[in-house]
């Protein structure tokens, strides 16, 4: 880093989602008089396209850069989603929706799961999906934005995306902003003697880039973080052994669907992403357990439709990068980690990783004591996202060697401590950072067949009879809440000015 009297230069390794979403943040919230922005990437390199499923999250981070909703699904192609369907997960007849937003309404503090299962308990119905705006909406293909209601929780939702089409839109905004791009391979990486820190890229044509701060985002190659820094990844494949990925495109569907579906096989599993124009769809498998080419032929057997191209094969590795900021480093995206995409949080830790940096962002030479808290906080932050997405394989019936290895393995204690106590009460005690929340750990949980012995005692203070009239109450406004949306297509065809 320089005395701090001059133009500094933040220098991003790496485009597609992760890279361009760095640039377009910080050529938002960072370029000015003080720093400059370069990002380097090759259109000759290609990256890995399965983020196109997104949390809700991701509405704050295109709030935050001031880009308008319908301006944004317009160039993504993008479309609504309220939660994700999970066929066979359970086991090979199960299906259950994992909804976005809340589940039912807490009654004086006390979470809605607890006065259900409770109500559930003295004679209420199995049918906890009806207090699911998002859920009963989803089954009927139905989005919109309903009025506020005090009586109910708003609509929880998020996207789906063309990720390639949503770099692009960042890119940009990135170079409106003054973010400069420059195409090219680096050949070498330059190393301060004294420091060790990174001083600059040499490209394959000989053109040096100088830098104060790196970012990399060049993917699992780990360019500036591995390569050059020696940051080690702590492997998570014994927890989570799905190592490979079939993808492929497909015709629109009609009609359109507001949800991500998940599909469980023996060897793993398969996505189904319903944009405007066409439909992403992908295998996730252990390739130990099926090859290739088998893979391929049951993700085309599966698809709705007609394939539009060739399938794409991809090989990744699940796991974490405890030192995501090195130096004057800071990895994003696939160099400081990767979870399987079945909960879409992928996009999410990139959007996190942004939001920790520009907090800590160094204005001085001084970094060792950021990155100490950014590392701390960042392998919380994957962890969390690890025991949710874990709790999905470690919780089924099924008998495939897959399922049973993955089920019989001695889970993290973190989770373990929290299935234990979702067993004993109904709850996980998620704080406030954590990403998933209780109704989140309810309905995965006991969606696939984990049903907690007791509810929180509070619960009791209500007689059977108020609690029963709450929730027929509640019910029904939900029902009628949800009559009174649009189909999917429709209300993105008004939004957007177009037959969506």
């Amino acid at each position: 880093m320089n005395d701090g009297k001059t133009r500094r230069t933040v220098v991003i390794l790496g485009g597609g989602t992760a890279g361009w979403m760095a640039a377009a943040a910080l050529g938002r919230f960072l370029l000015g008089p003080r720093w400059a922005v370069t990002l380097v990437e090759s259109e000759a390199i290609g990256t890995i396209g399965v983020g196109e499923a997104t949390i809700p999250q991701l509405q704050l981070f295109n709030r935050s850069l001031g880009i308008p909703e319908a301006d944004f699904l317009r160039a993504v192609e993008g479309t609504y989603k309220l939660g994700i369907q999970f066929d066979g997960w359970g086991w090979r007849e199960n299906r259950y929706f994992h909804p976005f937003g809340f589940l039912g309404l807490d009654l004086e503090g006390v979470l809605f799961s607890h006065h259900w299962l409770r109500w559930r308990e003295e004679g209420g119905a199995l049918d906890y999906p009806l207090f699911s705006t998002e859920t009963q909406a989803a089954a009927q293909n139905r989005f919109g934005m309903p009025p506020p209601d005090p009586h109910l929780p708003a609509l929880g939702y998020a996207y789906h995306l063309d990720a390639g089409l949503y770099a692009a839109l960042l890119r940009r905004y990135a170079e409106d902003r003054g973010v400069v791009r420059i195409e090219g391979r680096v050949a070498a990486v330059e190393r301060d003697v004294e420091r060790g820190d990174l001083r600059a890229l040499t490209l394959d044509d000989g053109r040096r880039v100088e830098g104060d701060f790196f970012i990399d985002c060049s993917g699992f190659h780990g360019v500036l973080i591995e390569r050059a820094l020696g940051s080690a990844w702590e492997d998570w494949s014994h927890w989570l052994p799905v190592d490979a990925a079939v993808t492929v495109r497909s015709g629109p569907l009609d009609p359109l669907p507001p949800y991500t579906r998940s599909v469980a096989y023996s060897a793993g599993w398969r996505w189904c992403i319903p944009l405007q124009n066409r439909t992403g769809n992908g295998l996730v498998y252990v390739s130990s357990l099926i090859d290739h080419d088998a893979a391929e032929r049951l993700l085309l057997q599966e698809i709705d439709g007609e394939p539009l191209g060739e399938p794409q094969r991809i090989r990744f590795r699940t796991g974490l990068r405890r030192r995501q900021w090195l130096g004057n480093c800071v990895a994003l995206g696939l160099s400081a980690g990767f979870i399987e995409p079945l909960e879409s949080t992928a996009i999410y830790l990139i959007q996190v990783g942004i939001a920790k940096l520009l907090s800590y962002f160094p204005a001085a030479d001084e970094t060792a004591d950021m990155a100490d808290v950014y590392n701390r906080e960042m392998a919380g932050v994957y962890e969390d996202v690890r025991d949710f997405v874990l709790a999905h394989w470690v919780v089924n019936r099924r008998e495939e060697p897959l399922w049973r290895t993955v089920r019989e393995v001695e889970p993290p204690a973190s989770l373990a401590e929290r299935l234990a106590r979702f067993r004993a009460r109904g709850e996980v005690l998620a704080g406030w950072e954590d990403l998933f929340k209780e109704q989140n750990w309810f309905t995965i949980l006991t969606g696939q067949g984990l049903w907690p012995e007791h509810h929180h005692p509070v619960a009791d203070r209500f007689t059977f009879e108020e609690i029963d009239q709450r929730m027929r109450a509640l019910r029904a406004a939900i029902e009628r809440r949800v009559a009174a949306l649009p189909p999917h297509r429709a209300y993105l065809g008004r939004l957007l000015g177009k037959t969506a």
